[in-house]
């Protein structure tokens, strides 16, 4: 982590979990256990049934409610959707954009990329996701293809936005497997983003970018990877949903760096 240039960021993607209910249980208890201090940035991204829920039980403290994914499109006839300013007007400051797990469901970086762009036009943040396979990490095409996602994600941002977007490196083969890249790994990959940035939008933009690593940062490993320079912070799956490991992680982002 680098806080002399750029924000710490936890960020918790419930996925698929949770119901209303639970949500207003779990931040009854998770605001109980925050600890003090404001090195650190928290957001929440929940489904989007728990949206109002959560928002209403978070008002008062200085953690931050997102979404996990939202339309390309400001309005219109797509059932089931949720527009980006739905979003805004219920309560969210982050939205997750190009997740593994929705690209496996057939999203493309040009889905990816316009929904982006709605994204930053609503006032969200968006946190746009990148990672490669076993296969291409074995292969030796990781670089090659985050820097291909990234420039697509990407296309078409004017500078003055840039500041606005997170990035989250997070390794397909580390989700949900409880495999973990080596601090060194992640350090790598996401000092490389920062390589591409700084091509492309300059070396100021690219020393404020929120960079986050999201494959299986859990309250055990945080702390070796928080202390990576380019790290800054987490993209958390299931460890974000239990109270006091989400805590532990943020008190590991709350970590004194040189």
């Amino acid at each position: 982590m680098n806080r002399k240039y750029r924000k710490t960021l936890i960020a918790g993607n419930w996925k698929m979990n949770k119901t209303p209910t639970q949500t207003k249980a779990f931040m009854t208890e998770l605001k109980g256990l925050l600890p003090k201090g404001r090195w650190c940035d928290i957001a929440l991204c929940v489904p989007a049934v728990c949206i109002p829920a959560a928002v209403r039980a978070m008002r008062e403290t200085r953690v931050a409610i997102g979404a996990e994914n939202c339309n390309a499109h400001t309005s219109g006839a797509y059932t089931g959707e949720i527009a980006a300013d739905m979003l805004v007007d219920a309560g969210c400051k982050y939205v997750i954009l190009g997740h593994s797990e929705r690209r496996a469901m057939g999203e493309t970086d040009a889905d990816v990329n316009a929904k982006l762009h709605t994204a930053l036009d609503a006032g969200l943040i968006p946190i746009v996701c990148c990672g490669e396979t076993l296969a291409q990490r074995e292969s030796g095409v990781t670089e090659e293809w985050i820097t291909m996602q990234i420039k697509l994600a990407l296309a078409g941002v004017p500078e003055e936005k840039i500041r606005r977007i997170v990035i989250a490196y997070e390794p397909i083969w580390a989700i949900g497997t409880g495999e973990t890249a080596t601090p060194e790994q992640a350090e790598e990959v996401c000092q490389h983003i920062r390589t591409i940035i700084r091509k492309r939008f300059g070396s100021k933009n690219a020393r404020a970018m929120t960079i986050l690593y999201g494959g299986s940062m859990n309250e055990k490993n945080a702390f070796e990877l928080l202390a990576q320079p380019d790290i800054d912070g987490g993209l958390i799956g299931g460890a974000s949903l239990v109270p006091e490991k989400f805590v532990r992680i943020i008190e590991d982002a709350n970590q004194p760096v040189g």
